[in-house]
């Protein structure tokens, strides 16, 4: 903890230390971490190759407002539409 300004402020690390050792949080969090990251990866894939969202969605048929609400995070992905965004940008899915 810190004070800026006269305001406390504090890490991440700090703020979910004591949530961290519930199981249940810790397996949701890491969980949107990994979902987080996924999109990440998608929208660094598809600036990479200078797709527009259009662009990308044409090449995995499906609508762009899939892609918009799929890189925002307001929504999951199915293994079939992840199938075909990846197929889109020529990437594997590896599973770990």
């Amino acid at each position: 903890m810190k004070k800026i300004n006269g305001f406390k402020t504090y890490t991440l690390e700090e703020v979910l230390k004591e949530p961290m050792k519930n199981k249940k949080f810790r397996i949701g969090y890491e969980k949107e971490v990994a979902r987080l990251s996924l999109i990440h990866q998608i929208k660094a894939a598809r600036l990479a190759k200078k797709y527009t969202q259009e662009t990308l969605a044409k090449k995995a048929d499906m609508p762009q407002s899939v892609i918009a609400r799929l890189e925002s995070g307001r929504s999951g992905m199915s293994f079939e539409t992840l199938s075909r965004i990846a197929s889109a940008l020529g990437k594997q899915i590896k599973l770990a």
